[in-house]
């Protein structure tokens, strides 16, 4: 008799503790998620996008994506997908799939795309003078050619344009994305030698 009550309350707490937990998972309410994201991306511009998620029970939230751009970047406590892409990153990016777990349950947004484009490209207008003096105080003369450099960084100018016509006194420079560029010149003689930067001016593109 001993031994088969102690089988009883064995075979009583297996069947128990099943049930209790079967009763917690029911009592669970699932999370929520909502958003609309963008679905166009400019090249040199910020990308942006917060779902709106919560959860009844006040659960702690953890947010998942898959298929992230490469350019993105993700944050699995608010569920933000942002960045900036580059010329590179042009194209279109789909299926890219934004989830949230309250530790129970899961709960998908709807899958979506976004589009790389680059944005319309604008001109800047430089007046150009060639300077009155060389570097060592003597007369500037013989001016055969000027150079522009130019770049999205003061004093860092990676760009350059040669420009094979003394005589004018203005040039647009052509093919920009919008954004602030930082412009020098220089002028060069007939023996191939270039003078130091000019002063430095900025040009906003939009």
């Amino acid at each position: 008799m001993l031994i088969l009550l102690g089988g009883c309350l064995t075979s009583v707490e297996e069947t128990v503790v099943p049930e209790e937990q079967s009763s917690l998972a029911d009592n669970n309410a699932a999370p929520t998620i909502a958003g609309n994201p963008g679905s166009a991306a400019t090249v040199g511009q910020v990308y942006t996008f917060v779902p709106n998620a919560s959860d009844p029970d006040g659960d702690t939230l953890t947010f998942s994506v898959t298929n992230l751009p490469g350019w993105a970047r993700f944050n699995t406590s608010t569920g933000e997908l942002s960045g900036q892409p580059t010329l590179v990153d042009a194209g279109v990016y789909g299926n890219i799939r934004i989830s949230v777990n309250d530790g129970s349950t899961t709960v998908e947004l709807r899958p979506f795309s976004i589009t790389v484009t680059q944005a319309s490209l604008g001109s800047a207008t430089l007046s150009i003078q060639a300077p009155a003096t060389n570097t060592d105080g003597t007369p500037f003369t013989d001016l055969m050619a000027f150079k522009i450099y130019f770049g999205m960084t003061s004093g860092q100018y990676p760009n350059e344009i040669y420009i094979n016509s003394p005589g004018i006194s203005s040039y647009v420079v052509e093919n920009l994305a919008p954004g602030s560029y930082y412009f020098v010149a220089t002028a060069i003689n007939g023996t191939g030698m270039e003078s130091s930067f000019s002063n430095e001016v900025t040009r906003v593109v939009n």
